[in-house]
């Protein structure tokens, strides 16, 4: 299994965990830190991990595309799940 597809993986499963906070914790919306913000920290945690173990060794690093996915992918459920639980969307700031 390459990098990229662990990636994308990882970002399903922030972007699940994220909705879950938000339909248990509806007051988390209010955090000081915005659910949007949670999705790029977790990536960026993936990204120096993944970099660091690796040590930047061709054929390791995430794509660029991989990274868009991933995103989109994290966001779209970040948004969907609750929305279909019932609750109001998020603000994305």
């Amino acid at each position: 299994m390459t990098i990229n597809r662990i990636f994308i993986a990882f970002m399903t499963v922030c972007g699940l965990a994220a909705a879950g906070v938000l339909i248990l914790f509806p007051q988390s919306r209010e955090f000081r830190v915005a659910p949007y913000f949670w999705v790029l920290i977790t990536m960026a945690v993936f990204e120096g991990i993944a970099f660091s173990v690796t040590r930047g060794a061709p054929g390791t690093v995430i794509t660029m595309e991989s990274r868009m996915i991933g995103f989109v992918i994290a966001i779209a459920l970040m948004f969907l799940v609750p929305y279909m639980a019932g609750l109001p969307l998020v603000p994305l700031f």
